[in-house]
This record gives structure tokens, sequence and C-alpha cells, in this order.
């Protein structure tokens, strides 16, 4: 009996030597959007706040300029098997902004996250308009806009975050109107303060380059 199991568990063997039991499958692309979760520089956790196209058809994305500094390497929160999927390529410090340019091979773009649909930028939110955004750390929340302060373009909402939503999309039905930044005093409780898209795409265009001629998915 015991001979006829050494030979059985060689056979068995010789036929995985045989087959080959090769590596595990390559992780497939990153499916990212406005709201999807990202590590920036292999630390900082933030969200992306929309991913499209350039002028010059390049895949791009913006977040808040800092959650990182140019050259630094981007991965999916939700997907770190995708391996670096992009890089930050520019910042502005004054609006809080950065772009990334994506590797089109590595990252599957969508316009839906959660419980945020991006069709279009516009204009800044108004009271009482209510907003609401997708962000890594506490999901999809809506609140009603404060107003828009015109002598630093940014908006105050009621919306709730904290550390991780940085750069998380923030839309009036399914426009883009702003990025989220900051929250005064305590998270959750405090506004939240973001810039509006309106005016980082206006200084994206007229810095030129990678993210010139944005257009969303």
């Amino acid at each position: 009996m015991l001979k006829r199991l050494a030979v059985l568990f060689a056979m068995v063997a010789a036929m995985f030597a045989l087959v080959g039991v090769g590596p595990a499958s390559a992780a497939g692309p990153a499916v990212l959007g406005g709201g999807s979760g990202i590590i920036v520089g292999g630390e900082a956790l933030c969200t992306l706040t929309t991913i499209g196209h350039d002028g010059a058809g390049r895949l791009v994305g913006i977040t808040a300029g800092h959650c990182g500094e140019p050259g630094m390497a981007i991965a999916s929160s939700h997907n770190e098997e995708a391996g670096i999927v992009g890089h930050m390529v520019s910042k502005s410090t004054q609006w809080d902004y950065a772009v990334i340019e994506f590797n089109p091979a590595t990252v599957a773009p969508v316009n839906r996250v959660g419980g945020v649909t991006i069709t279009g930028i516009g204009a800044p939110a108004n009271f009482p308009d209510i907003v609401c955004k997708e962000g890594l750390r506490t999901g999809n929340t809506c609140g009603i806009t404060w107003g828009d302060l015109v002598q630093t373009n940014e908006t105050w909402t009621q919306m709730c975050v904290i550390e991780g939503d940085s750069g998380s999309p923030v839309v009036r039905g399914t426009t883009l109107v702003g990025m989220v930044n900051a929250y005064v005093g305590f998270a959750c409780i405090g506004p939240e303060l973001g810039t509006n898209i309106d005016v980082i795409m206006a200084d994206i265009n007229a810095r030129g380059g990678v993210g010139a001629g944005y257009r969303p998915i």
C-alpha cells in the first residue's frame, strides 16, 4: 500500500510539473473617478477630485495640492495591487490643487464613484444650495452651502469631512463645483472649506501643459 501511495504522489507531482503552476494573474487596472481614494508618495491618503482628458488627450486628474509634491507617485487606495498608476506633475499653493497624469494602461476612468456622479463642471454653489461630496474617509455626505467667498474663490459648506477627504469632489447634482480642502474647527462639525473648480480650471489653462483643456470623463 505504501508503495502504491508513493507511486501516486509521484504521478501527481509529475502532472503539476508538466502543467506548471504560474504566478498569480496580474491585478487589473485601478478603477478611478472623482471620489476615489488615492495614495500620494506612498503614504498620504487623499481623494481624487475628478478624472478625464486634457486638450492633448492625456489622462489626467486633480486633487488637493497639500496632498503631495510634483513627482510623487500615485496609487489607488482600493487597488494597491495595480501599483503606481500615475504621478503628480504640478500644483498650486495659492489655490491648493494638484494635477496628476495617469497611465492609461493601468487606470479605468469612471464618472461615478459611490454616491457622486460627475457629468460636467459649473459655477460655484451659493446659499442655500445643497451640495454633496464623495471622500475616502467619510464617503458620501451632503450639506447646505453657506456661501461663496468671492475674495478668496472658496466656498463654505456644512458637509462632514475629515483627514483623507482632501480633494473630494463637491457637486451640485451632477455638476462639479469645487473640491474639499479643509474644515474649520472640528471635523464634521465645523464647516467645510474648498476651492471653486472654475478657478482651478482657469489657473490650469493659464499655466498650460499637462491638464490644460481638461474635460471630465
